[in-house]
């Protein structure tokens, strides 16, 4: 299910598609992936995204996207990785770093996450899983979660929105939506209707 944001996104921006995969494949597999737990899976990636020394390595902090359902928030700050990026090849990369913060009174666990992907050629892709990075993280009042994953698309822009399905300690299903946020490059061409 999309939040209302998205689907004016979506709405808006039909002609937008995804490049993202929940595993390795080929040479643009990788997607939700912890940078930090998952180091020799990134140098992979690397591998096969060679960088002209020439060209400086640039990481692109766009905005902040922030909601709260049911008493937890959830912020993400989207961020261009240019090193890990060939856009000659059109081929682009962005982390997303994701703070979960239960504001309420009672614990919850992660269950499961459902992400909406669109880039700018109209394709889009749900990806449904375990938890985040590995983890179902266990929340009590007041407790945060932060993890950060990344996304390679094949055009300089998309967007991404999704869910996180949290249990309570009474067993109660909750769906807590990640808000709409936006993947913009250096190399993405704004235009206005």
């Amino acid at each position: 299910m999309l939040s209302d944001a998205f689907q004016t996104t979506e709405l808006a921006y039909r002609q937008f598609g995804v490049g993202c995969n929940d595993h390795l494949s080929a040479a643009y597999g990788l997607i939700f992936v912890d940078k930090q737990a998952h180091q020799d899976v990134w140098s992979k990636l690397s591998s096969y995204r060679q960088r002209r020394s020439d060209k400086p390595s640039v990481k692109r902090i766009m905005d902040m996207y922030q909601a709260v359902t049911h008493d937890i928030e959830v912020s993400v700050l989207p961020q261009y990785l240019d090193d890990r990026s060939a856009p000659d090849e059109n081929y682009y990369v962005w982390a997303y770093t994701v703070s979960i913060e239960n504001k309420g009174d009672k614990t919850v666990t992660l269950r499961t996450r459902h992400w909406e992907i669109i880039d700018a050629n109209g394709q889009r892709q749900d990806v449904d899983g375990e938890g985040v990075i590995g983890k179902q993280p266990t929340l009590g009042p007041g407790e945060r979660f932060e993890y950060t994953s990344g996304c390679p698309l094949a055009t300089p822009s998309g967007f991404m929105a999704g869910f996180y399905t949290m249990e309570g300690a009474n067993g109660e299903m909750l769906q807590v939506e990640v808000p709409a946020f936006s993947l913009d490059s250096p190399d993405a061409q704004l235009t206005i209707n």
